[in-house]
């Protein structure tokens, strides 16, 4: 990964990491998760719309070929992704939904090896491996001391889910369409969904607290518009999956910035598994893959 790729990248997980105390602040202080992920693209489409109508900037319209493709991706990254870390965090901590979503780069090789025939060595396997027990363990850990599955921590996990798809679709698209604008196509479309937490939207916004809406507009300006920009940037210089290693570094912005800023931290079992968790991850992406270059190295040089 290029010096470039690898400072937007960094922004990018450093704002995204502290967005999960942003949206905890709003739905303690009076936002509902439906009226919070609405406002907060609303924001961002709105940023966006402002751009793309901005005199003299040269903004293009989709093709009619790519319009599915970026509708569903926009419906998956975006209102899937969202709806799923919003619900999810009423129950569970901000540091323990950063893990989860921290678990990303597991699914995305899975993806991979099913969608683009990747292969993966058996120190790859074993990564893989790894890191679903840690998975398990953040998971049952956001439910305190007993080993039940917590409603919140599914939900962020398939978010998790949700959002390694969207990272590894989105990838082709770039080739066609600047960040900015793939970025806004996303946006506008995975804003669309959230118009049904509409009714009542008024009442919550002058019943929210003054740090709730400060709140909600900085997810809505930063982590929701600008590093979305910023992570396709990333994409689009270098390869995605060393792009989407980048995110191993999120639970530990996620943790720090809410043990600052909430005074809340995972509990033990969910720290554990995040250790767990980013080791496999490591093993899948770093070591399994040095392993793979060292095979191939010998295997042209005895040919």
């Amino acid at each position: 990964m290029n010096t470039k790729a690898f400072s937007l990248a960094l922004f990018t997980v450093l704002i995204w990491g502290s967005s999960f105390a942003a949206i905890r602040v709003s739905l303690q202080e009076g936002y509902g998760a439906g009226q919070l992920v609405l406002v907060r693209f609303v924001i961002a489409s709105a940023l966006f719309l402002v751009y793309a109508l901005w005199p003299g900037t040269k903004f293009r319209l989709p093709r009619k070929g790519d319009i599915v493709s970026i509708l569903t991706l926009g419906w998956i990254g975006i209102s899937v992704y969202h709806l799923c870390v919003t619900f999810g965090m009423e129950t569970i901590s901000a540091g323990t939904a950063g893990m989860l979503i921290g678990s990303g780069p597991i699914f995305t090789a899975l993806i991979a090896v099913i969608v683009l025939k990747e292969r993966l060595t058996p120190l790859g396997w074993l990564g893989l491996g790894i890191g679903f027990i840690g998975i398990v363990l953040i998971a049952f850990g956001a439910a305190g001391a007993s080993l039940t599955l917590n409603n919140g921590a599914l939900l962020v996990l398939i978010a998790a889910f949700a959002t390694s798809v969207f990272f590894v679709f989105q990838k082709n698209l770039l080739t066609r369409y600047t960040a900015i604008e793939l970025t806004a196509y996303f946006t506008w479309a995975g804003t669309l969904p959230f118009f049904i937490f509409s009714p009542g939207i008024f009442t919550t916004l002058q019943n929210a607290s003054l740090e709730a809406h400060l709140s909600t507009l900085y997810v809505g300006i930063f982590p929701a518009a600008i590093a979305y920009v910023t992570w396709s940037m990333a994409l689009s210089l270098s390869n995605a999956s060393s792009v989407a290693s980048m995110i191993y570094l999120e639970p530990a912005i996620a943790i720090l910035v809410a043990w600052i800023w909430l005074h809340e931290l995972p509990t033990s079992l969910s720290l554990i598994g995040g250790v767990i968790a980013i080791s496999g991850v490591l093993i899948v992406n770093v070591l399994s893959r040095k392993s793979q270059r060292m095979h191939s190295s010998r295997t042209v040089e005895s040919s």
